[in-house]
C-alpha cells in the first residue's frame, strides 16, 4: 500500500517540478487570451435515456482523460440544444467547477459529447497552447491550490468563470517545449500506472491469501 501511494506520488511531485515556475513572475498572460473558447454548461440538467451522445458530468471528469463508465446519455435534439453555445470537438477541454472542481480532461478523437452541469468547455488557441500541456499545468499541485484559492460554498467548492478567465499563465512555453514537457509526462504517467497496477495486484493476492488463510484457520486445517 505504501508502494502504490509512492508510485502516485513520484507522478504529482514531477508534475509539480515542471510547472512550479508557471504561477509566479513577471510576465503573464491570461487563460482567456490563449484561448479561442471558454464556455460555461447549460444551467440545468439534461434529460438522459439509455443511448445517445454522452453529456461529460463532473464526475466523468478525471486526471486529463474522460471516464465514461456510467457516463449519462442524451439523444440528439438534447446534444443540438446544449451544444447550442459551443459544439465541443476533439482536442477541447472540459474543467470540473465543483465535486471534484479543478479535474480536466481533455476530448479524445471521434467523440461527440456535450457539457454536463458545473463544467466549463476550453479551446486552446493550437499556435499559442497544447491542449494537454494546459490540462497538465491545471492540475499540477500551485495551479491546483491557486484555482481552488478563489473557491466558493461552504460545503462544496466551486470555481468561479471569472476566475477561470482570469487565470494567469507566467513565462509560457514555446510549442516546441509544450511538446517536449508532454511527451516526458505521458511517460513518466504510463510507467507510473504499471507500477499502481502491479501494487493494486499484489494487495489483492494478498487480501485473497488472507482469507484463505483464515477459511482454513476457522475449519481447523492449518
Amino acid at each position: 500500500e505504501q508502494n502504490l501511494k509512492n508510485a502516485r506520488e513520484l507522478f504529482e511531485s514531477y508534475l509539480q517540478g515542471v510547472f512550479e515556475k508557471k504561477v509566479h513572475g513577471n510576465k503573464f498572460e491570461t487563460l482567456e487570451s490563449l484561448c479561442e473558447l471558454v464556455v460555461d454548461c447549460e444551467h440545468k440538467t439534461a434529460p438522459i435515456q439509455d443511448t445517445g451522445y454522452p453529456s461529460i458530468r463532473t464526475p466523468n471528469i478525471g486526471k486529463g482523460e474522460l471516464i465514461l463508465e456510467n457516463v449519462n446519455r442524451v439523444s440528439y435534439d438534447t446534444y443540438i440544444k446544449w451544444t447550442n453555445r459551443a459544439v465541443p470537438k476533439a482536442g477541447d477541454l472540459i474543467l470540473a467547477r465543483e465535486a471534484p472542481a479543478g479535474n480536466i480532461a481533455v476530448i479524445p478523437e471521434n467523440l461527440e459529447v456535450c457539457l454536463g452541469q458545473r463544467t466549463v468547455l476550453i479551446r486552446p488557441k493550437t499556435d499559442r497552447l497544447i491542449s494537454k500541456y494546459l490540462a497538465y499545468l491545471i492540475l499540477s499541485k500551485d495551479v491546483q491550490e491557486i484555482l481552488l484559492s478563489h473557491s466558493t460554498g461552504a460545503t462544496v467548492q466551486h470555481i468561479n468563470m471569472k476566475d477561470i478567465r482570469a487565470f494567469k499563465i507566467f513565462d509560457l512555453s514555446s510549442l516546441d517545449e509544450q511538446r517536449n514537457i508532454v511527451n516526458q509526462l505521458d511517460t513518466l504517467r504510463i510507467e507510473t500506472q504499471k507500477l499502481e497496477a502491479v501494487y493494486r495486484k499484489k494487495i489483492a493476492d494478498l487480501e485473497e491469501l488472507k482469507k484463505s488463510l483464515l477459511q482454513k484457520a476457522f475449519n481447523g486445517e492449518l
